[in-house]
């Protein structure tokens, strides 16, 4: 009996088939390269992205064969094509807007995701706040305000669009490498954990402040080697967000950001001493603790820099450390009544152990003499200790509506250009107010003089506002300032530079600055803060805080 034609066309097109998906299987079994063995690290868990990237060297808290990738990087462990792998991966684990898949899973950093997003240094909360306020356009200087409410919202305005453009690259939100065309340095900030924690390996450059200059931004060198993930963070990743402003970064360093004539000329030319974003510098006294070779987070501590989960409004209510923490008969404890875990008594003696070296600096009491002296009771340490500060007097701003830059938000440039300039700089005779009925001191903070130009290119308006913000330089000497230096100085008492006459019994004074012509009008001299008769001719930083 015949089969009927149907059916043996169905058994033959399936016989085909068969044969089809047996030669695809085959075919892809000889092509694809599977590794010699499994992968599996030391915890027991399979990880096939360790079989191409066996040469990968990192710290030995996160080394490939403990940890593996996918912890960090995501993807898929299981897979063995690099197209596989490679699904839903992260270049960066330390992005904040992955860590709670990566960095703070739990038997990882669990706590500390949701702690840091809360930090001042991810919300920018104080400068956004203070700005909005010091430009009018907040009613007081604590708002609830964050980078990342920008990010999400879109929210802007003139003051917002200045910190969008101008000031949006100093925070943990920032991506790593999101600015096309800029300098590696500006590049190389952000990157929420890794913005601190990330550092390359030895013999790998790890450029500094100073040695940035002249990077084009253009890194051609492949195959770069993986970053290595410590807690023990130097210095010079500080100082890539700690450099502008109130530059405390550079400040410790002993580095003071000069007038932009690049003098003193050395070879005919411009000085080559020179910072990002083409600022000349001069070197002079570091911070004495610099000195001893300590760094930022010898002092700081992990609350305070990271976040101890409350959203704080400034920096003062985040900070912990202060000077009496080590100087006194029973160091150790911050202002928040918490021990740090680096002060230890050996032999007697106190003493600080520093969390790279393992040095151990001594521990001295302040002086009784000058220190303790009843006179000085409401003076604060490094009112006297810290004998310059950077005071960059005059901060002339200028929007053009003609032209348009890049939000650092959105990376997207949009209509306005924003120009900076300043009227001087200057770092001696650190001027000295009251804050909190303590003797401080202040620099300007900041001294705004806006302008807007129109599309046709007219000026649409302007304002000024002078204001001077406490500031702790971290330009510690040993020896304090002369008795001279703070009650014979007028610029140290607020008055300015200039000379002081009495004249038939009745005091004036008369400064050397005589302020600028701006839209508002004349104003009063920049460094100006006080009148002879005690009238405060500028803002304070905070509502207690005066001449």
């Amino acid at each position: 009996m015949t089969r009927p034609p149907g059916k043996l066309i169905g058994a033959f097109v399936f016989l085909l088939l068969a044969m089809t998906l047996i030669g695809y299987l085959v075919f892809r079994e000889t092509t694809i390269k599977r590794p010699p063995q499994i992968s599996v690290t030391t915890a027991g868990y399979v990880e096939m992205c360790v079989s191409c990237h066996a040469k990968v060297k990192l710290d030995t808290a996160h080394a490939a064969n403990v940890v593996g990738c996918s912890p960090c990087h995501l993807g898929n462990p299981l897979a063995i094509s690099k197209k596989e792998a490679h699904k839903g991966m992260v270049l960066n684990p330390g992005d904040l807007r992955v860590v709670d898949k990566t960095c703070a899973v739990a038997g990882c950093h669990p706590t500390y995701g949701s702690r840091v997003k809360k930090s001042l240094m991810a919300t920018n909360r104080g400068i956004l706040a203070t700005l909005l306020y010091y430009w009018g356009e907040a009613d007081n200087q604590n708002g609830d305000y964050s980078v990342k409410k920008l990010m999400d919202s879109g929210r802007t305005s003139l003051a917002l669009d200045y910190y969008r453009k101008l000031c949006a690259t100093c925070h943990l939100w920032k991506k790593k490498n999101d600015l096309p065309g800029y300098p590696k340095f500006f590049n190389e900030k952000g990157g929420g954990c890794t913005a601190c924690h990330d550092v390359q390996p030895k013999g790998e450059p790890r450029m500094t402040i100073t040695s940035f200059a002249g990077d084009s931004g253009n890194d051609s060198k492949k195959n770069r080697p993986h970053p290595l993930i410590i807690k023990k963070v130097p210095e010079a990743n500080c100082i890539r967000c700690h450099n502008r402003s109130g530059r405390i970064g550079l400040s410790y360093i002993g580095i003071f950001e000069s007038e932009g004539y690049g003098t003193p000329y050395q070879g005919c030319e411009p000085s080559p001493h020179r910072l990002p974003g083409n600022r000349f510098y001069l070197k002079i006294a570091d911070d004495v603790h610099h000195k001893k070779g300590m760094v930022c987070i010898d002092c700081h501590t992990q609350n305070e820099i990271m976040g101890d989960g409350t959203n704080y409004a400034h920096y003062e209510d985040q900070l912990e450390i202060s000077c009496v923490m080590c100087h006194s008969k029973n160091p150790g404890t911050t202002r928040k009544n918490k021990k740090v875990n680096n002060i230890e008594k050996k032999n007697g003696h106190f003493v600080l152990i520093g969390k790279i070296d393992g040095r151990q600096h001594p521990l001295d009491l302040p002086n009784k003499t000058v220190c303790l002296y009843p006179g000085h009771k409401r003076v604060s340490c490094e009112a006297c200790h810290s004998t310059w500060v950077p005071q960059c007097y005059g901060c002339h701003v200028k929007r053009d509506e003609r032209e348009t830059q890049l939000d650092k938000l959105t990376i997207k440039a949009t209509a306005g250009w924003w120009q900076e300039g300043r009227s001087y700089i200057r770092y001696e005779k650190p001027m000295l107010a009251v804050w909190r009925n303590r003797v401080v001191i202040v620099t300007p903070g900041c001294q705004d003089v806006v302008t807007t130009i129109d599309k046709n290119g007219h000026i649409s308006g302007g304002f000024n506002r002078f204001t001077m913000a406490a500031i702790s330089p971290h330009t510690t000497q040993a020896k304090g300032r002369s008795c001279k230096d703070c009650h014979a100085s007028p610029k140290t008492l607020g008055l300015g530079e200039g000379t002081v006459v009495e004249k038939n019994g009745k005091w004036r004074f008369f400064p050397v600055d005589k302020g600028l012509n701006t839209l508002e009008g004349r104003t009063v001299g920049l460094d100006n803060f006080v009148t002879i008769d005690g009238k405060p001719l500028q803002h304070g930083s905070r509502k207690d805080l005066r001449p």
